[in-house]
């Protein structure tokens, strides 16, 4: 029975060897990626340092344009705006003085037209009569 021992002992030995190793790399393998992933890290850093703030500075200064261009036409259209609306009413008020101008002229003629008929139609209604 005794080899029987010394076989099992040596499997659980070698077995013991292998969990120590697994730790190990294990161990290692976290070492490493704490290493890379500092690397990564700082390479992303540097590269957001180098490519993106200024790219990031450049968008920025184009949004700041677009804001003031946006504002200027805002302003233009408001007042091209008011002044439709300023024409439009000199243009009413014209119109309307305009109408009762000519209203005002028309109607002595008009009066007058209507007068000189009625003397008309009753001279011929005398004479037919």
């Amino acid at each position: 029975m005794s080899g029987e021992l010394g076989t099992t002992n040596l499997i659980l030995g070698i077995i013991a060897a292998v969990g120590v190793l697994e730790a190990i790399v294990v161990a290692g393998m976290g070492i490493a990626g704490f290493f890379a992933f500092r690397r990564v890290m700082t390479l992303v850093a540097a590269i957001e340092t180098r490519q993106v703030a200024p790219a990031m500075a450049r968008v920025h200064a184009i949004l700041d344009d677009v804001k003031g261009v946006t504002s200027m036409v805002r302003e233009e259209t408001e007042r091209v705006d008011q002044a439709i609306h300023t024409t439009i009413d000199r243009i009413d008020d014209t119109a309307d003085r305009v109408r009762s101008s000519v209203r005002a002229r028309t109607s002595r003629v008009v009066g007058f037209i209507r007068g000189l008929r009625a003397v008309l139609e009753s001279m011929m209604a005398t004479r037919h009569a």
